[in-house]
């Protein structure tokens, strides 16, 4: 078997007969031709722009809590108002962002070009999933322009079922909406993947995207429903009092929590499963290898989404809950670690004795290696119920899950969007900037939520905005972070819109990557290939490129 060697970057530019006349981007310029296509990678463009500003519109609020947060005293804003800053913060970042991004964008451009199809297979239903999340994103919205919402992204009944004086039901209508739409393209991947891949790509040649894909879509399948029924038992108590969540009426409050935690442990998944399917084509790309372990990454996917839905009750330690509920809860939230860290493991073994070149997409996945990482082990933490019961509703957990969702996704969504940039748009970034912005980031990231574990382990509680003086060191840093985080995320958005006119043209494979996606140019046609391609080889023989670069080699000598 041949080495896998370090096969430079040279072919990143296009030649001029490399360059499409005609693609999917510029088969119409027509509004009509946008708001109803029907092709899988202009749908993935609409979510790319709304997500974006859903995004956007997150991160302002964002801004408003650590600036409050910066004194000890209350000096920008009321606990009311603080309340609702948060809140729609939660909202806007987990249904509108966090959840969607990786999914709705590369998934729908990049699923039907990793295994060779058309289109999804209902392309029409694709589109639909848009204006679904389109029509709950204005719900959700407009409680924010009639005042916002208080509750706390996770709606706890019974304040957000009897007590709360808030936009509650418009912002549930926003996200039962949005539900579907991620129900709809889980359903259209799972079909998709089964019924449409080249002939030769078997289950074992599918690229390890497509498998984080699969087991994503069966979470949004299986586990959505249930939130999106709970949502709408929270709106027919709060409208119609008939003793769901109530005690006073017969009702229980913990079954809320039992019912959203059930879907929503899950949910963190459908955030990260996805990001690590990322960093699966970007670690072996980078590294010049095949990736380690490829069965065992492949299946652990599987085996997240299986175990991701037996541990909700490690969210419910201190609410009353048997002992011995608890030490099963315990036991299988440390579970779910194993499949975890296999993938974790086996991306550091790829790396190993690899030919790693940092390429801003490189940098991104070492990034994510490291914050994912952190965000596991302190997870460790709050699966031991010793542990829990101090740090419970602690910035300790605010630290936990967003080193996890937000670190996580982050950092795999930003490597993934630079890494198919050039096949997006067929253009290409500056490479400098994005290397410094991979930077920003991480320093920004690790600023800003680092000293929140320090804080929750001194026993400042989340939600509060009045605090003792003493915690107000390691709460600037905090905003200081997020200040230097926020920067990190505006570079991107600057050189992206920069390349799009003035970036040099990108060959149909700037990276030397194997995928049937980079077999296609760059912007690809609307049909994707203009000849069903056939697969005959595994995913990742990396070696290939050092077998050819022998040929050529022995070629120039002769």
């Amino acid at each position: 078997m041949a080495t896998a060697v370090f096969r430079p970057f040279d072919h990143q530019i296009a030649e001029p007969h490399e360059i499409p006349k005609r693609h999917y981007l510029n088969a119409g310029f027509s509004a009509k031709s946008w708001l109803f296509t029907v092709d899988h990678k202009r749908i993935a463009i609409l979510y790319l722009i709304t997500v974006t500003l859903f995004f956007l519109l997150g991160g302002l609020f964002a801004v408003f809590v650590r600036l409050e947060l910066m004194t000890p005293a209350a000096d920008l804003m009321q606990s009311e108002t603080y309340n609702k800053m948060f809140t729609m913060h939660g909202i806007m970042m987990v249904f509108f962002f966090l959840i969607p991004a990786i999914p709705a964008i590369l998934g729908n451009f990049l699923v039907p070009l990793m295994i060779g199809a058309k289109d999804l297979a209902f392309p029409r239903i694709n589109l639909l999933s848009w204006y679904i999340y389109i029509i709950g994103g204005l719900f959700t919205f407009a409680a924010v322009l009639f005042g916002g919402v208080d509750t706390g992204w996770t709606f706890y009944t019974p304040y957000s079922s009897t007590y709360s004086n808030t936009n509650v039901i418009l912002a549930a209508v926003g996200i039962f909406i949005t539900g579907f739409s991620s129900i709809l393209t889980g359903l259209n991947f799972i079909v998709t993947i089964h019924k449409m891949r080249a002939p030769g790509m078997t289950w074992f040649r599918m690229p390890l995207f497509i498998w984080a894909h699969y087991a994503t879509s069966l979470i949004q399948v299986l586990g959505t429903p249930v939130v999106a029924i709970t949502i709408v038992l929270v709106g027919l108590e709060r409208l119609f009092h008939i003793g769901i969540f109530d005690p006073a009426v017969g009702g229980d409050p913990l079954l809320f929590q039992h019912l959203f935690w059930f879907y929503s442990h899950p949910a963190v998944y459908i955030m990260v499963l996805p990001a690590m399917g990322v960093m699966s084509e970007l670690v072996t790309c980078f590294s010049r290898k095949k990736i380690f372990g490829y069965e065992f990454v492949a299946f652990s996917s599987l085996a997240i989404a299986v175990i991701s839905f037996l541990v909700w009750g490690h969210h419910m330690f201190t609410t009353g809950q048997s002992i011995y509920a608890g030490m099963v809860f315990s036991f299988l939230s440390f579970l779910v670690a194993i499949p975890s860290a296999i993938k974790v493991f086996n991306w550091t073994a790829t790396l190993y004795k690899g030919s790693v070149s940092y390429q801003a997409p490189m940098l991104y996945a070492i990034g994510f290696i490291g914050l994912f990482t952190i965000g596991g082990l302190t997870g460790m933490f709050l699966s031991t119920l010793a542990v829990d019961v101090h740090v419970h509703d602690t910035y300790f957990v605010v630290a936990h899950f967003h080193y996890i969702m937000v670190g996580g996704t982050i950092m795999a969504y930003l490597g993934g969007l630079h890494f198919w940039w050039p096949k997006i748009t067929g253009r290409l970034y500056p490479e400098g900037w994005a290397r410094f912005a991979a930077l920003v980031v991480f320093v920004g990231f690790n600023l800003t939520f680092f000293p929140q574990f320090v804080l929750g382990y001194l026993g400042m509680p989340r939600r509060y905005h009045v605090y003792p003086e003493e915690f107000q060191v390691l709460n600037v840093m905090s905003s200081a972070g997020a200040t230097i985080l926020g920067v990190g995320y505006l570079i991107p958005l600057i050189y992206f819109i920069w390349s799009l006119k003035s970036g040099p043209h990108a060959s149909a494979n700037p990276w030397s990557a194997t995928g049937l996606e980079w077999q296609t140019t760059s912007p690809p046609p609307t049909h994707n290939f203009d000849k069903t391609p056939e697969v005959t080889e595994e995913a990742y023989d990396y070696a290939k490129f050092a077998r050819e670069h022998a040929k050529e080699e022995e070629a120039a000598l002769v």
